[in-house]
């Protein structure tokens, strides 16, 4: 019996790229339905987790400018490039994310889309936030580009990120990714994913 995966994921997440890369190398030849389910991590920090921006605040905090060090230590370990951060740090991410929706009904072609924007925002500084350059992004990875920035400004797919973003809000969610197994058994973060695998495993 295949297990269930859903990967609530940001784009603008250093933690969320890393962890992209190593689930998907994580369930490769596993029998896994993914679904992947962009949201705004934003949102989620405001309603639930707000502490994340007290954290921001003190950039001489150890454990702050230590994060950088092992999240440089983790993106090698993964294979993945991490230039981070860019000047564009903090990054909006709404536009990236609504692009996402746009993509959401063609999970294949949100995953490819997701990887190259991932590469471009953490291995190249581009910004994200800029529609145009998320327009390039995807023309480059075989998508129509402006085809998806117009249904991307569209009401329809701004409804549904605030929905996604609830959903996964009202789900228990606190940060990016957030990863439900079997519909109810929820995970935080690149370091649980060996309990996603523990979970998967087990059936």
């Amino acid at each position: 019996m295949s297990s269930s995966v859903e990967f609530f994921f940001d784009l603008s997440s250093p933690w969320t790229r890393i962890a992209f890369a190593n689930f998907r190398k994580a369930i490769g030849g596993k029998d896994v339905v993914v679904t992947w389910r962009p949201f705004l991590v934003g949102g989620v920090f405001n309603a639930v987790n707000d502490s994340v921006y007290e954290g921001r605040k003190n950039p001489n905090n150890p454990k702050f400018r230590l994060t950088f060090v092992w999240l440089r230590e983790w993106a090698k370990l993964a294979g993945v490039a991490m230039n981070f951060p860019s000047p564009h740090h903090p990054v909006k991410s709404v536009n990236a994310m609504r692009f996402c929706c746009a993509l959401e009904d063609d999970q294949a072609a949100l995953e490819r889309f997701s990887d190259a924007a991932f590469e471009a925002y953490f291995a190249s500084q581009r910004n994200i936030d800029d529609p145009g350059e998320l327009e390039q992004i995807a023309n480059a990875c075989g998508l129509d580009g402006a085809s998806l920035r117009a249904i991307a400004s569209g009401e329809p797919c701004k409804q549904r990120l605030r929905e996604n973003t609830q959903e996964a809000i009202d789900r228990g969610a606190f940060g990016s990714p957030t990863i439900f197994v079997d519909g109810k058994f929820m995970y935080f973060g690149n370091d649980q994913l060996p309990l996603v695998r523990q979970r998967i495993a087990q059936g």
